[in-house]
């Protein structure tokens, strides 16, 4: 676990690689157990059966990232030469359209449900000589797969954006919000102890709901990166700041008069190109371009992959929006 591809991990991010594989398998731990109960509980309601299908779900993001980590260790082959790094994305495509389609289902089921008229019935069960009511029961496996889910989600959350991990943060985030769609089922549960039939449909339309915005959101993100879309923070939420400060780099140095750079996400790891304009007379040296991929390089783990291309004028067609003017009084070719 010590790099992705060829790509050396600091101290630090080995650290967080380890702990995130650890609470990938504490996740998994969980919700086997949480998915018996349920099933153990749920008679023919409908919360709970939309609690199930939930907490099964959230299986596939922690096994998703922990096949993304494996296939990321291996070395760029011939028939692979940027490496598997694109791993991530692809376990975080199967997470996402995973959420997407079986919450798309349940919206439709549990609206199918609502307007039929289905009414759930939560009887009486017998526990050591004492009859119980069953929504009880439903109420406390309920409540065991509320807290833990959010706790995990607090403690993965810092470590995807460690670790620039998508699957993670998907993981997280479906973690952090179970909390809401158990209350919402424990609601359904109430209510049909209270004679509301209407109250269970009621309840698993809104655990269906919240499982297709999360599939929605996360389908989007993960089709852009695979896209080549611009490098965007591991969240999605905006451009990386690793962008500017890649041309900011380049663009310090004394022999540069213009830089501009393309980025694509491989997964935990960038692939740049920077265009460079030298300054007008200047021929860049071997050791100045070599200095210049490594100041690119130190700025941070994730960028190794780098190629640094020496150019008369930045190529506005590999550089969509760059000023058509940018390099007028750079790089004479014949000087």
């Amino acid at each position: 676990m010590a790099r992705f591809g060829h790509t050396e991990l600091p101290p630090q991010v080995q650290a967080a690689l380890r702990r995130a594989v650890r609470l990938a398998w504490i996740t998994i731990g969980f919700f086997a157990t949480a998915v018996a109960l349920l099933l153990a509980t749920m008679g023919d309601s409908k919360a709970m059966q939309a609690a199930v299908v939930e907490n099964t779900l959230s299986f596939i993001p922690p096994i998703a990232f922990l096949f993304a980590v494996r296939a990321t260790k291996h070395r760029p082959s011939p028939r692979h030469p940027y490496g598997y790094h694109r791993a991530v994305g692809v376990g975080h495509l199967v997470a996402a359209t995973a959420l997407f389609g079986l919450g798309a289902f349940l919206l439709v089921d549990s609206a199918a449900g609502l307007l039929s008229g289905h009414r759930a019935s939560v009887g009486l069960v017998e526990i050591g000589g004492q009859v119980v009511w069953s929504g009880w029961l439903m109420i406390a496996v309920l409540a065991y797969t509320a807290l833990p889910p959010a706790l995990l989600g607090r403690v993965k959350m810092p470590l995807a954006r460690h670790l620039h991990d998508r699957v993670l943060y998907a993981d997280a985030e479906m973690n952090k919000a179970d909390w809401m769609t158990t209350l919402g089922a424990i609601a359904g549960i109430i209510g049909l102890g209270a004679g509301l039939w209407w109250a269970d449909a009621a309840s698993a339309l809104f655990i269906a709901g919240n499982i297709l915005r999360d599939g929605v959101r996360n389908v989007r993100v993960a089709t852009a990166a695979l896209m080549d879309a611009r490098v965007e923070t591991y969240d999605g939420s905006g451009p990386h700041p690793l962008l500017p400060e890649i041309d900011e780099t380049l663009s310090a140095l004394p022999w540069v008069q213009a830089a501009q750079s393309r980025v694509r996400d491989q997964g935990h790891v960038f692939h740049v190109e920077s265009f460079v304009v030298p300054a007008r007379g200047h021929t860049p040296t071997l050791a100045e371009m070599t200095r210049a991929r490594e100041a690119i390089i130190n700025l941070d783990w994730k960028l190794e992959d780098v190629v640094v291309v020496v150019v008369a004028e930045l190529p506005a067609r590999m550089l969509p929006g760059v000023q058509e003017d940018v390099s007028s009084t750079g790089y004479d070719a014949s000087s």
